[in-house]
């Protein structure tokens, strides 16, 4: 089963409330971009917003941290009502954490954990942390910036990870964020991707609804 992710990065900041609504009658989780304009050459929003938000969202919200020092940061995302948080693999690398102390901060906090790449980090680097990440997140553009076009070597990467994850017998899943359509998202679910995050191609639609479903892998149903 795929999950679709809006990302509220691509919402009309100046209705959110009529976003959130839409997410929470047709979204399967809320995907939440945190940039520090340091770890990204971007800054997107902080508790400010989440603060606005968070009571009225009836979907679990994924937390993806592109900040450098995440693990300052970890509870207090998990108190404002976080049921996923990631972060980046190279964040912690540059910061001299293990990962996997970080995750186990996360699990700590009662949220599942998930661990980030970008695409020009080798996917073996998420190898030795599976075992404690409830899904990884293959970065399908350069974190920092919406509206990017898909990767195309993603689909390699993805299925080298699932490849690993199932030939572990791991429950894990794999997320994509970063160009994110309905004309690529069965590609990108079949390559072994659970969880797509999606937010041009669902914020921008016509019809986000049928855009999610479609996205899901519900087809519309011929009038």
């Amino acid at each position: 089963m795929r999950l679709v992710a809006p990302s509220l990065l691509a919402a009309d900041f100046m209705h959110l409330d009529k976003e959130i609504e839409m997410i929470n009658n047709y979204a399967d989780i809320l995907h939440l971009d945190i940039m520090d304009g340091t770890f990204v050459p971007n800054i997107s929003f902080g508790f400010s917003v989440i603060d606005s938000i968070w009571k009225a969202v009836k979907k679990p919200m994924d937390v993806h941290l592109m900040i450098v020092h995440p693990e300052k940061y970890i509870k207090k995302f998990a108190e404002k009502g976080a049921s996923m948080i990631s972060f980046h693999l190279e964040a912690a690398e540059a910061a001299g954490i293990d990962p996997g102390e970080i995750l186990d901060m996360i699990h700590d906090c009662g949220c599942k954990a998930g661990l980030a790449i970008n695409p020009d980090i080798p996917v073996d680097k998420l190898f030795p942390y599976l075992e404690k990440a409830d899904y990884v997140l293959l970065m399908s553009v350069f974190a920092g910036f919406g509206g990017q076009k898909f990767i195309e070597e993603t689909f390699d990467r993805v299925k080298a990870v699932r490849a690993e994850i199932d030939g572990r017998g791991l429950d894990v899943s794999i997320q994509i964020d970063g160009g994110v359509t309905i004309l690529n998202a069965d590609e990108i679910a079949e390559a072994g991707v659970n969880i797509l995050v999606a937010g041009s191609a669902v914020f921008k639609s016509e019809d986000p609804k049928q855009s999610m479903d479609i996205i899901r892998g519900v087809k519309p149903s011929a009038e």
